[in-house]
């Protein structure tokens, strides 16, 4: 089985506050750092307590996981979550969501093989396409 795993550079748990509000996401599981048992020789700090070790959140049901790194995380890449939806007012409202503080790649706009298709980088770093079948 293949499936998508988020990285973050420490803000995963906004990212997940704007996914619900994008696509009314829903958050299966949410573990962090603060939940592990302590180990003297690997500490974890009072700033890394709060981040997200893992979790599982759910798109129109897909499911994705998502994780803040401690180290830093370069965003971007050549990697898309693809949204493909009938649903227009549901694609505008993620589109406009994931677009604030981001980077619009496409304009989302009619295209000869859909009503409408773009493509954006969202503020944490995670790039999107987005197409209205």
């Amino acid at each position: 089985m293949l499936g998508h795993y988020l990285m973050f550079n420490r803000n995963c748990s906004q990212a997940l506050e704007t996914y619900k509000q994008a696509f009314g996401a829903t958050v299966l599981e949410m573990q962090t750092y603060g939940d592990l048992p302590q180990n003297p020789t690997a500490p974890i700090t009072q700033e890394d307590k709060d981040l997200v070790l893992h979790s599982r959140f759910e798109i129109d049901g897909s499911v994705i996981m998502a994780a803040d790194s401690t180290h830093g995380w370069h965003s971007g890449g050549p990697i898309l979550i693809s949204v493909d939806t009938e649903d227009e007012t549901w694609l505008q409202q993620a589109w406009d969501t994931l677009r604030q503080g981001g980077e619009v790649h496409l304009n989302l706009a009619p295209t000869f093989f859909a009503k409408l298709h773009g493509s954006l980088r969202d503020a944490y770093g995670i790039n999107w396409m987005f197409t209205l079948s």
